[in-house]
Order: C-alpha cells, then sequence, then structure tokens
C-alpha cells in the first residue's frame, strides 16, 4: 500500500477540519437569522397590538359598538397592519375581522377566547404559513382580545436563499481553501524534502557532509541543526572506531609478530637448554603485554558498549590509597624511587567502586613508577576543596611537554620518544582512568613540566567527612584495615 504524503494528509485533515466547521458556522448562522427574523415579526405584532391599544384608548370611553366598529373598520381596513386582524370585545362582540380570517376554516381563529393571551402561534390558511399573537389589551376599564397576525411567505423566501447561498458558498470556500492549504503544507514541508535528499546523499564515505543549515526560526531549523550535530558525532564516532581499529591492529601486530620472529630463529638450528630458555622468556614476557593489551582493548569495548557498569558505594579514600600504596611501595624501592604518602588524618568517603578505584591508581602509580628514573620520588597526597576531595600523585620523572599534554588521555597516544613500547604501554591507561573517574562524576587532570615530574590529580565528590582531624602527614597505612 503507497503511504500518503504529510503534505497530503495535512490538506485531507486540514479540509476534514475546515468542512466540520463550515458545516457548523453554516448551520448556526442559518439558525441565528431565521431566530433573528422570527424576533423582528414577533416584535411587529406586538407593535401592532400595542398600536390598537392606543386605538381605543383614544376613542371615547361610551363609544357605543357600532361607533367602535365603524371606526375600527375605518382605522384598519386601508392598512396593511390590518389585513390579518381581528379585535373582539369582551362580550364576543366582533369590533374588526380582516378579510382573510374571515375566508379562514380555522376553529382556533375562529374563537378568540380558546387561545391564551400572548401565545404566538403559527397557522396555515389561504396556502400560506402565518404566525399570530392573541392577546387581551385593556382601554377605558373594558378588556378586547386582539389577533393580529403575519405572513411567513417572505421570512421562509429568506432563509431558502440563505440556504441556499450556503450549500453554493460552502464548497467553493472548500475547494479553494483545500488548495491553498496543499499549496501551503507543500511549501512549508519543502526544507523537509531537501533535508531528505541531503541525508540520503551521505554514507560513511562523506560523514563530513553536513545538511543545508535552515534560517527558518521554527523546528525546522532546529531538526537541520540537531541532524548535523548528529552527523558531527558519528563522524567523530567513525573516525574514533576506525582509529581504534588501526591502533589496536597496529600494537598487537608488533608482539605477534615479535613472538612468531622469535620462535622461527629458535627452530632454524639446534640449540643448547639456556638459548631456548631465554627465548621462551621473550616470548612470554610479549605474550604477559600482549595479554595486557588484550585486557585493556576489551575493556575499552565495554565501556563504549555501555557493558561495563560500576557499583558504587561508600568508600574511604584513606584506606583504598593504603592498599594500593602498599602493592607499589617495593615495586619504586626497587628501582631506587622514595615513595610516600601524605594524606589528611580524618576518614574521607566517597561513593566509588573499589576495584575501579584501586585500577585509577595503579595506573597513575605504573606511569610514575616506569617514567621515574632513580633516585626520584613518588609522592600521593590529598586535600579537601568545597565538597570535593582531590588525591594526587606526584612524580620527580621525564614530565611531559606542554604540547601533549591536551592529548595524554587519548587512546594509544604515546608521547615520543621517551613513551615508548619498551618503558610504556599501549597508550590506553589513562583514557581507562579517565573514563573510570567520569563514571564516579570526577575529573581527572594533569600539571607537568618536561624534564620536572607530573602531577595527575582525581577530584571526586565527598560523600561524608570525619571531622576527628584535619592535620596533614605521612600515613601510617600500616595501622589502617584494608
Amino acid at each position: 500500500m503507497k503511504r500518503v504524503s504529510i503534505g497530503l494528509r495535512l490538506t485531507l485533515w486540514y479540509f476534514a477540519f475546515f468542512s466540520l466547521a463550515l458545516v457548523l458556522f453554516g448551520t448556526s448562522m442559518w439558525f441565528s437569522v431565521r431566530h433573528s427574523m422570527f424576533r423582528v415579526i414577533k416584535q411587529n405584532l406586538n407593535d401592532n397590538v400595542q398600536g390598537v391599544q392606543r386605538f381605543l384608548e383614544d376613542q371615547p370611553a361610551d363609544s357605543s359598538l357600532s361607533r367602535l366598529q365603524r371606526e375600527t373598520i375605518e382605522e384598519y381596513s386601508a392598512e396593511n397592519e390590518g389585513d390579518y386582524l381581528q379585535i373582539v370585545d369582551e362580550q364576543g362582540n366582533v369590533l374588526y375581522q380582516a378579510q382573510a380570517l374571515r375566508a379562514a376554516h380555522s376553529p382556533d381563529l375562529s374563537d378568540l377566547r380558546l387561545l391564551p393571551s400572548g401565545r404566538y402561534k403559527r397557522e396555515k390558511i389561504q396556502d400560506g404559513q402565518f404566525l399570530f399573537l392573541s392577546k387581551t389589551i385593556t382601554a377605558h376599564g373594558k378588556k378586547y382580545s386582539v389577533l393580529a397576525g403575519m405572513p411567513l411567505r417572505d421570512l421562509y423566501g429568506s432563509l431558502a436563499r440563505f440556504r441556499e447561498d450556503l450549500l453554493l458558498f460552502v464548497p467553493l470556500v472548500l475547494i479553494v481553501a483545500s488548495a491553498f492549504g496543499y499549496w501551503m503544507s507543500r511549501r512549508a514541508l519543502r526544507p523537509v524534502r531537501e533535508i531528505t535528499i541531503a541525508a540520503r546523499s551521505i554514507g560513511a564515505q562523506n560523514l563530513s557532509k553536513r545538511l543545508t543549515r535552515l534560517e527558518t526560526g521554527d523546528e525546522l531549523q532546529l531538526l537541520s541543526e540537531t541532524l548535523n550535530e548528529m552527523l558531527a558525532r558519528l563522524e567523530q564516532s567513525f573516525a574514533r572506531i576506525a582509529q581504534f581499529t588501526a591502533d589496536a591492529s597496529h600494537e598487537l601486530r608488533t608482539p605477534i609478530s615479535l613472538i612468531r620472529t622469535e620462535a622461527e630463529v629458535a627452530m632454524r638450528k639446534s640449540r643448547t637448554e639456556s638459548e631456548y630458555r631465554a627465548t621462551l622468556q621473550h616470548i612470554l614476557a610479549e605474550a604477559e603485554r600482549t595479554t595486557h593489551l588484550v585486557e585493556e582493548l576489551l575493556s575499552l569495548a565495554r565501556t563504549d558498549s555501555g557493558a561495563e557498569n560500576l557499583t558504587l558505594q561508600l568508600m574511604d579514600v584513606g584506606s583504598a590509597v593504603c592498599e594500593s600504596a602498599e602493592n607499589w611501595r617495593q615495586v619504586a624501592e626497587e628501582k631506587g624511587l622514595r615513595f610516600t604518602t601524605e594524606l589528611l588524618h580524618q576518614p574521607i568517603s566517597v561513593q566509588a567502586d573499589r576495584a575501579a578505584f584501586l585500577r585509577v591508581l595503579a595506573i597513575l602509580l605504573d606511569n610514575a613508577v616506569r617514567y621515574t628514573s632513580s633516585p626520584g620520588y613518588i609522592k600521593i597526597f590529598d586535600r579537601i576543596e568545597g565538597d570535593s576531595v582531590l588525591l594526587s600523585v606526584e612524580d620527580s620523572g621525564i614530565g611531559i611537554s606542554e604540547s601533549e599534554l591536551p592529548r595524554i588521555f587519548e587512546r594509544f597516544y604515546r608521547a615520543d620518544p621517551a613513551r615508548n613500547r619498551q618503558s610504556g604501554g599501549a597508550g590506553l591507561g589513562l583514557a581507562i582512568a579517565q573514563w573510570i573517574v567520569k563514571q564516579h562524576n570526577g575529573t581527572i587532570s594533569v600539571n607537568s613540566v618536561l624534564g620536572h615530574g607530573s602531577t595527575f590529580t582525581v577530584r571526586l565528590p565527598v560523600a561524608a567527612i570525619s571531622s576527628e582531624n584535619t592535620e596533614r602527614g605521612t600515613y601510617d597505612c600500616t595501622s589502617l584495615k584494608v
């Protein structure tokens, strides 16, 4: 089934609602005009009755019946308002009766005493519809029954012409309005068609292309801007995936090539046990580095897909730092580095995933140990700023140049020449650390001077803090339960 375009659907809806509106408007107008015309006729009938009352009041009080009859006939026989008039006194004597009423055979009109006073009644006489008003009036203390009528021929004729005009006018208005609505809808939706054509032309090969920015100041402009922002995000994601794939392939190809080369060289001729052992040690070292790289790649893949979930619980920062420090202290001392912790003597709690937090510390301490030469130092310290705790890892290592600082959290980025394959990893650790810190609603930053060391600082929101002791000193991690 062929789908109907939005423009045509809008036109059909517009036609339906406009038709309903015109029908309701025409019907209400017809009844309004009819009511107004009947109101005018009723007012004229009331005026005629009041005119009869004034006429009778102007007659002498002692006028005889015959005189009143003569005066009444003389007054109303020559006037239009007397064409459908009847006046009867309280004794039933007819003072005046129009010729049309004498010729009528309606029992309601022949006996006025049967009609309630002030009642309007439609009656058909002489093949015509009339509206009559029966009313009792008083003049000189005497009561008279007055029946005044008016033909409805002109009223019904006017209503019929008005109805015909409506039946002719409504379809014409609907046709013109629908055509105009269809033209307006196509004009209004023209930017949508342009956006559709442009969007269909964008693919993986030209993600840098953008939709034409509309200047309509309405929802269509917002739509085009939103789609362009989406394309920009897709381009960045696509570029990152392509870069990630290329870098991962490069990083994996190197150790696999080394392992293969070592094995091929070892198999070219017979060797001693020590030579085979040395070759196997090289292969094992490369395999361990490859395993670590694969684990980091899988971790990044899980973070990108949203499969890596952290469980945040209340955690004491000091205990976590001590646990990590004890694991890295011996490594640092074996390399001839001075390792110290200077933490506040008070429990500071944050909402954190302990394993993930320890991984951040391990990444930062691994970098500090890797890029600091003897007799350097590594120091961990913290401080409170507002509602946040700042934990810093400082070293006296090779440092990072100012031009490289903005890129160190990028995946696979390694500052050359010092951060090479022998002394550095794959360039994924800091990217993983940044993702973990962001999941904790925190930030990670670095201050570094080339040749004078680096300081990495993790800022996390504080969940609870004790006021037992705010002094800073060398933290005795051995006395802390971890």
